[in-house]
């Protein structure tokens, strides 16, 4: 799964890597949980939407709260993303992102960034809402099985698009859902404060000792 993750990066930076001439204004964050509002990036153009995908079918957006992750497995025939997958698609741009270990008894978040480029895109999908009175536009991160790095942490982790890939998945290519390769991804043991979603700031990035 994933449930916490973190954009920092200047907004220029982001643009650039994702070949955009401009993109919406956002603020650092390093403890995104789902319902914030995140960016992600579509055909042509970025956008702030909100974590957590709400079917065109919904009668009640709060569903969306229990959707902020879709399974690489199942994401072509689940009612719920089969329509945004064919026709919905998106990356997710993310410095990096937080996973748990059950350590003693406690919960142990490590820090999970890319070995060689300064941002990951996860591969996502994305959704527009209507209701009379209001319209939402939502998105959902696709996860795999862990690769074997990151399975000394957990068994899944984002599916990551390599930037070669980002028309392609965008175009609506198969066979991208893999899990990265090792030699992709750094993982560090972080302090245990990022586990409450009301801290933020940069020191919950900080390695912390083994």
């Amino acid at each position: 799964m994933c449930g916490r993750y973190s954009l920092h990066s200047n907004p220029d930076i982001v643009a650039l890597l994702f070949g955009l001439s401009e993109i919406p204004a956002y603020q650092p964050r390093f403890n995104i949980a789902p319902t914030a509002q995140v960016l992600i990036v579509r055909q042509g153009e970025a956008a702030m939407v909100r974590w957590g995908l709400v079917p065109r079918w919904a009668k009640d957006p709060s569903i969306g709260a229990k959707m902020n992750n879709a399974r690489a497995e199942t994401v072509a025939e689940k009612p719920s993303f089969r329509e945004a997958y064919r026709k919905r698609r998106c990356l997710i741009p993310a410095n990096g992102f937080y996973e748990w270990k059950l350590e003693d008894g406690r919960k142990q978040p490590f820090y999970i960034t890319p070995a060689g480029s300064e941002l990951f895109a996860f591969a996502g999908l994305w959704e527009s809402w209507q209701a009379p009175e209001r319209a939402l536009e939502t998105c959902a991160v696709i996860t795999t099985e862990a690769n074997q790095k990151m399975s000394a942490v957990h068994e899944r982790m984002p599916v990551i698009v390599p930037a070669a890939q980002y028309a392609d998945w965008l175009a609506g290519a198969e066979g991208l859902l893999q899990p990265c390769p090792d030699d992709a991804i750094a993982v560090r043991r972080v302090s245990r404060a990022v586990n409450n979603a009301r801290n933020e700031g940069e020191q919950l990035i900080e390695p912390e000792p083994d």
